[in-house]
């Protein structure tokens, strides 16, 4: 009975049910179906008199049993490491006799080297597998397909764990999970720490195969997702633009996002019919985005963004899409990830562009805390056409600023209604946005709601419930951690002559203490873990290799207090005090420079302080009060990215309250290319000084956020600043230009519309 109740349950699934207590029945549906099935695979060989368990110990077990297996049949994997295993999992079961693949024990059957698994057939049910320390060996890790001819329908993927399992190069694009065929579930599995090109999870809908997938993709728990530096670092992908404008029909529900940052598109909705429902999303860089296709609904969602940059709700494009009852608190982001961005289109647009936003509803949702709501997002010479035969209603806005709307476009074609907000209400929605005091009490649910009776039904609904991240994901397998930070493991006392082995036997959040006294590295001292290395500034660093710090995979960096000098570099040119690694790192890094000296960096041409490679990438690179006196090459050289795909070096750069004397240039920094699905680069200069400099002392291009603000600037070459599409946005500030060019801003692309703000410098002067 117990079998058969799981196999009602689960063939059940594809339709997709309505109403507002869905999110109850659900989790009720769901914790019902773990337990089910796990009385189904006690239950699998008494369901038929022909029915078999088999237990396989290596790939030539497993062969012999997947080529018997019939409807009912259970083939489990013994405990243990399995490398370079191809799954292939083939056959066709029913309903209530599905075809099973599981394991021993849970969290003991680990799937390394260059595993996959591929299904076809249909009532098909995979449970308990690990994929860890290694890659898939082609562009799928787990392929609801055999082949472009054989799909798996009706098929299940339960309680399975990704994690970590890259590409050796972040460039090269894989997807963890690719869904094709109909009426699918992918639930309860763990899926984090996708470092490399690709779509974690996608629904893959092939060109002239337009039908409906229903595919339904529920209790997940998808991890931390670095910054890719690119574009293709979606979470969940439904569907392409070549079929977008027909109906995909999928269920993404009750999952978590837990730190999700690869790109702008959190979920990224490139077909029809799609509901995207009671998901929560944890500080997660990005947002919903209804990018192609009609008719989506985003519901009774919750997104708490805790006042991260970038963190976004929804963002909407098409006809007919819904978008009502989600919660969201303290997102910060702005223009594409705003907590509400309505775009402006492109007229008569090509399938693969933006179609112009009418019959859209957008309703009931509450916004607390929000950086901003962006309507006409993204107006430029080519998105002209505003939304259309639209309607906001009864929505609930408190901002960060007291400003949170920005009106980008025409908003004639858009209906307000009933929505209260407390800060400032722009000229262009002429009514129906009422300004008024908003306060808030959280109810037992967590959430925020007014006290003011009046407002009690303005917002999201009351009886909402946040999945718990308890509630996501196999029980056996731990949520996601951050990696160690810097100073967080042991202190070691170095001497003079130990810093090779000291830095040879670090472990994760080591700070090495250097001894005043005279140290010198004759090999690049490469780093693997976070580690800090800190001294008195009389304890002094040379290197007579051509690089002193080599930033492998797994590093991060940060100097305090030294003092290092170049004068015994090879006389070469390109050396560097840090460079990445030579080859393509998957994990992020990040570089901090803390009241360290530089010195003699100009004993050969070319020599720069920090020289970024291609294939590698910093989540943030941090220089403050350091001091510079002598350098031919860059300070930062972050320009290696020239393939024009919209990569870069590094999210975030700041450099403040330093002195750099005779230096080439302080910073040249390059994200070439037209895409707009990434957040950076950030620059913030603040607080500087330059004396001296070669002629272009500040090179920026495609960098989208820029301030530099209270420098001092003498005898110095030019800021050249070239901004790219999307929105950029250039702040010049309160600096002294003192026999230094003035800055230069210029525009790459017709598109885009970048916001540039140079005020309050003084130029001239005596350069003394």
């Amino acid at each position: 009975m117990i079998a058969q109740s799981a196999a009602r349950h689960y063939a059940n699934f594809k339709g997709l049910p309505k109403g507002r207590s869905e999110l109850e029945e659900s989790s009720l549906m769901a914790r019902s179906t773990t337990l089910a099935f796990s009385g189904l695979l006690l239950a699998a060989a008494p369901a038929s008199a022909l029915a078999r368990d088999y237990l396989v110990h290596d790939q030539k077990e497993y062969r012999a049993a997947a080529g018997a297996v019939k409807a009912g049949d259970v083939i489990r994997l013994a405990e243990g490491e399995w490398k370079d295993f191809p799954i292939l999992l083939e056959g066709q079961g029913t309903a209530k006799q599905p075809i099973t693949l599981t394991v021993q024990t849970k969290g003991k059957v680990i799937l390394t080297g260059a595993s996959s698994l591929r299904m076809a057939g249909s009532h098909l049910l995979v449970s308990g597998l690990v994929f860890r320390d290694g890659s898939a060996p082609g562009a799928e890790v787990i392929s609801f397909r055999r082949d472009p001819r054989s799909y798996a329908r009706h098929s299940r993927l339960t309680e399975v764990v990704i994690d970590r399992y890259n590409k050796a190069d972040r460039r090269t694009e894989d997807r963890w999970v690719s869904i094709y065929g109909s009426d699918n579930r992918v639930d309860h599995s763990w899926f984090a720490g996708k470092g490399n090109l690709g779509v974690t999870l996608a629904v893959i809908r092939p060109k002239g195969q337009p039908e409906a997938n229903r595919h339904r993709i529920d209790h997940n728990y998808f991890g931390p997702r670095p910054p890719l530096g690119s574009n293709g670092g979606e979470t969940i992908r439904l569907g392409t633009s070549d079929e977008s404008l027909s109906d995909s029909a999928n269920l993404v529900e009750a999952n978590v996002f837990d730190r999700c940052d690869g790109e702008v598109e959190i979920v990224s909705v490139k077909s029809g019919a799609n509901v995207v429902r009671s998901n929560l999303i944890l500080e997660s860089q990005g947002a919903i985005v209804l990018r192609h296709g009609n008719g989506n609904r985003v519901e009774r969602n919750v997104f708490l963004g805790k006042a991260k940059p970038h963190t976004g709700g929804v963002r909407v494009i098409n006809e007919g899409q819904i978008v009502r009852d989600n919660y969201m608190e303290g997102l910060a982001g702005t223009d594409f990830t705003s907590a509400l961005a309505v775009m402006n289109g492109v007229p008569g647009s090509a399938i693969n562009r933006y179609h112009a936003v009418s019959g859209a509803e957008i309703a009931n949702n509450s916004m607390f805390e929000v950086a901003r709501v962006t309507l006409g997002a993204g107006a430029d010479a080519e998105r002209t056409a505003a939304p259309t035969g639209s309607r906001l209603t009864n929505n609930l806005i408190t901002g960060q600023d007291g400003k949170p709307f920005r009106v980008e476009a025409d908003m004639v074609g858009v209906t307000f209604t009933d929505n209260v907000t407390d800060g400032e209400v722009p000229g262009a929605i002429p009514s129906g946005l009422r300004k008024t005091g908003i306060a808030t009490k959280r109810a037992a649910n967590g959430l925020l709601y007014p006290t003011d009776p009046a407002l009690a039904a303005q917002g999201a609904p009351r009886d909402l419930r946040p999945v718990m991240v308890a509630e996501v994901g196999p029980a056996w397998y731990p949520k996601a951690t951050g990696i160690a930070a810097f100073g967080s493991g042991r202190a070691v006392p170095v001497k003079a002559g130990g810093l090779e082995a000291a830095v040879a036997a670090a472990r994760p959040g080591d700070t090495l203490k250097l001894a005043a006294g005279h140290y010198t590295a004759e090999a690049p001292l490469r780093i693997s873990v976070p580690l800090t290395v800190s001294g008195p500034r009389d304890a002094d660093i040379a290197f007579s290799a051509p690089t002193l710090f080599q930033l492998e995979e797994g590093a991060a960096l940060r100097l305090e207090g030294l003092s290092i000098t170049g004068d015994k570099a090879p006389r070469q040119s390109g050396n560097a005090v840090i460079r990445t690694s030579a080859l393509s790192t998957v994990a992020n890094y990040a570089l901090e420079i803390d009241g360290t000296a530089f010195s003699r960096l100009d004993s050969a041409p070319a020599f720069d302080l920090i020289a970024t490679t291609p294939g590698t990438f910093a989540d943030r690179i941090a220089i403050t009060k350091a001091a510079v006196n002598g350098l031919s090459g860059a300070v930062l050289a972050a320009a290696a990215e020239t393939e024009g795909k919209g990569r870069y070096a590094a999210e975030h750069i700041a450099i403040a309250d330093s002195r750099f004397e005779k230096i080439g240039s302080l910073a040249q920094i390059l994200r070439a290319g037209t895409d707009e699905s990434t957040f950076g680069p950030e620059l913030i200069l603040r607080g500087n000084t330059v004396v001296q400099s070669g002629p272009v002392m500040l090179g920026l291009s495609g960098v989208q956020s820029i301030l530099i603000e209270g420098n001092t600037f003498r005898s110095s070459g030019r800021i050249a600043v070239a901004n790219s599409v999307g929105t950029p946005e250039t702040r010049i500030i309160d600096n002294h230009f003192i026999q230094t060019p003035e800055p230069t801003v210029t525009k790459l692309y017709p598109q885009g519309s970048p916001r540039v703000l140079v005020s309050g410098n003084s130029i001239g002067g005596d350069a003394s």
